[in-house]
């Protein structure tokens, strides 16, 4: 039998994490923002960013009439560049239908939002009776309950015990306060290694403590290893020091981020005779660094070779120029590694 909620309501009274995105309690624009950012990302990096964004952006009208550009601009960093798109098109969704839906189901029909984030935003912007499952809640429940089956395979069974918390007078009361209840105890309490169990206010009924299986749960199943791609990258620069940036095509991977001019990633090695076309401007002397900047992604390992040359004065090129500071902002974090690599290589300054 799952503890009872009034004891983590309790508790997160008095250690609750103070975030901005709970200012505005019932906003859902702020809080569905919030809970896209968090995904893959620490609540750390969030912060600063989603008050940024929300300076430029300030509601689900602003965002929505806004370019793709500027909105691919303020997400760069963040990584995983398919939420900033779905974020747009659903933003456009939204201003479309006149505001968000204020049910589970209804947000679920919005881009993007997928089960997580429909329960989340249901719970917190609009007091649905509803538990989120997130890593924290998986691992909440799979200790509370001891349960040894792992993770994907298990999502079902955590999913069914984490609502029935709902069933429960002081979660239906506070269905918001609730789900972020469960939240600050994953993040602060019962984390992933070295859990706090002493100071746990469900430590009484938690039966992963009991059988002092809790440190090892929730079990994951071994992971495939993932393939490694590569490809190769060019460094324009001119004489005032900017750096010659393109656009990806607007769908697949990093799709309409910028990025420096490169080969597709692909598993095969490159060679030389089949990299020339790929340069943004042929017949320039270009020079290939030492070293590859490399990233992961879900599903691959990324390695990136790079090339450097320098532009001819007055040489027109498709693409935009920008400087340093502004490549660096305006660039997905797998693009700026490449420029990491340039510093290191003293193509770029430091």
């Amino acid at each position: 039998m799952l503890p009872a909620a009034s004891l983590l309501l309790d508790w997160y009274d008095r250690h609750r994490r103070a975030l901005p995105w709970r200012e505005a309690t019932h906003d859902p624009y702020r809080i569905w923002l919030s809970e896209v950012m968090l995904q893959q990302t620490t609540v750390a990096a969030v912060e600063p960013r989603w008050r940024r964004f929300l300076a430029r952006f300030p509601d689900i009208a602003a965002l929505a009439k806004a370019p793709w550009a500027d909105v691919a601009e303020e997400w760069a960093g963040l990584g995983y560049y398919a939420r900033a798109r779905n974020l747009h098109a659903c933003a456009q969704a939204v201003a479309a239908r006149g505001g968000f839906p204020d049910t589970e189901a209804g947000l679920r029909e919005l881009p993007g939002i997928g089960a997580y984030t429909a329960a989340a935003v249901a719970a917190i912007a609009f007091g649905r009776q509803v538990v989120p499952l997130d890593g924290n809640v998986e691992r909440v429940t799979a200790r509370l309950a001891a349960i040894e089956e792992p993770l994907p395979g298990a999502r079902p069974i955590l999913a069914a015990l984490a609502q029935q918390w709902m069933e429960q007078p002081a979660a239906r009361a506070r269905p918001g306060d609730f789900v972020q209840a469960l939240f600050d105890l994953g993040a602060t309490v019962c984390t992933p290694r070295n859990p706090a169990c002493a100071i746990c206010p469900w430590r009484q009924g938690c039966e992963g403590s009991r059988t002092g299986l809790a440190p090892t749960l929730p079990r994951k199943a071994a992971k495939k290893a993932r393939p490694l791609k590569r490809g190769v990258h060019f460094l324009l620069l001119d004489g005032e020091g900017r750096i010659l940036l393109r656009r990806r095509p607007p769908k697949g991977l990093l799709g309409g981020m910028l990025e420096l001019p490169g080969t597709p990633w692909r598993e095969t090695p490159w060679t030389e005779p089949e990299i020339p076309p790929f340069a943004p401007l042929p017949g320039l002397d270009w020079r290939a660094l030492e070293g590859e900047a490399k990233h992961g992604f879900t599903h691959f390992e990324l390695h990136m070779a790079l090339r450097v040359a320098s532009a001819p004065p007055g040489m027109a090129a498709e693409g935009e120029w920008l400087g340093l500071d502004a490549a660096r902002a305006a660039l997905p974090g797998t693009m700026q590694k490449l420029l990491d690599l340039a510093v290191a290589e003293k193509a770029l300054p430091a």
